[in-house]
């Protein structure tokens, strides 16, 4: 484990948005590999600043978006499902945003820009996954109880023959009961994976529903949507430590996950 931590908030804008992203990374470090984390349906709050920094002290360097701009942080349900249908009624807009925070990752000196993962939960997952679709030049993206309903079709753009002779990886971690992620919209995913030759594996959970890592969810009125699944919380992070140790090989300091969770 890291002891010593920099963190600092990055500013960096899409068009007329301005945003403030925030990054983490051992102290001293340079060109790290990286995550690129985008934040869930709630914005960028404290959660997702502790799983950055979290990851930050397994040895990596991570750029948390703020996708949202400002760290605006909504609270009620109606506003969130505006905020994300905002997002799918313009994708330019909504993608845009997740390639700027991509560039201020990459350009941070803590980050080897050629080594990023992208990683998210709930929107953040869908975000990952779309700006994979369209050509985002990721190593690899870990999508946990993302919302599949909210991606477009097409796969065309991406970029699964990666110039850089590294192809992209995918990690779907859903519960198999996730009205958000349907035994057909799994499929249409897998399927366009397959005809851009990204290489997927998806972890399902059975008797799992939307946002099972979230404590929070422990107390939904829809516990029939959304609910907290702490055993399958921890076998998704289990899923996605390996799945950075593989896409990072022989950089990464942090024990296994066979080893930690021993």
């Amino acid at each position: 484990m890291m002891d010593e931590l920099t963190t600092r908030d990055i500013a960096y804008r899409h068009g007329g948005t301005e945003m403030l992203g925030v990054l983490c990374a051992p102290a001293g470090a340079r060109e790290l590999p990286a995550v690129l984390l985008v934040h869930d349906a709630f914005g960028l709050g404290g959660d997702t600043i502790a799983l950055a920094r979290e990851l930050a002290a397994l040895g990596l360097a991570v750029f948390a978006a703020d996708v949202w701009s400002h760290r605006y942080a909504p609270t009620e349900a109606a506003e969130l499902g505006s905020l994300i249908d905002a997002m799918v009624a313009d994708r330019a807009e909504w993608l845009g945003r997740i390639a700027a925070a991509h560039a201020a990752a990459a350009a941070q000196p803590e980050i080897d820009a050629q080594a990023l993962v992208g990683l998210g939960h709930c929107f953040g997952g869908s975000s990952v996954l779309e700006h994979l679709r369209v050509g985002g030049q990721l190593r690899g993206v870990v999508a946990i109880h993302a919302g599949l309903d909210l991606l477009a079709p097409g796969w065309e753009s991406a970029l699964g023959d990666s110039e850089g002779g590294c192809a992209p990886r995918v990690l779907l971690c859903t519960g198999a009961d996730d009205p958000m992620a349907t035994a057909a919209q799994r499929a249409e995913l897998q399927a366009g994976l397959d005809q851009a030759a990204i290489e997927w594996e998806t972890h399902l959970y059975s008797g799992t529903v939307h946002g099972f890592t979230s404590p929070h969810s422990a107390q939904s009125p829809r516990p029939d949507v959304v609910m907290y699944h702490p055993g399958n919380a921890a076998r998704a992070r289990q899923a996605t430590l390996r799945f950075l140790a593989e896409a990072f090989p022989g950089r990464l300091a942090f024990p296994t996950p066979e080893n930690e969770f021993a």
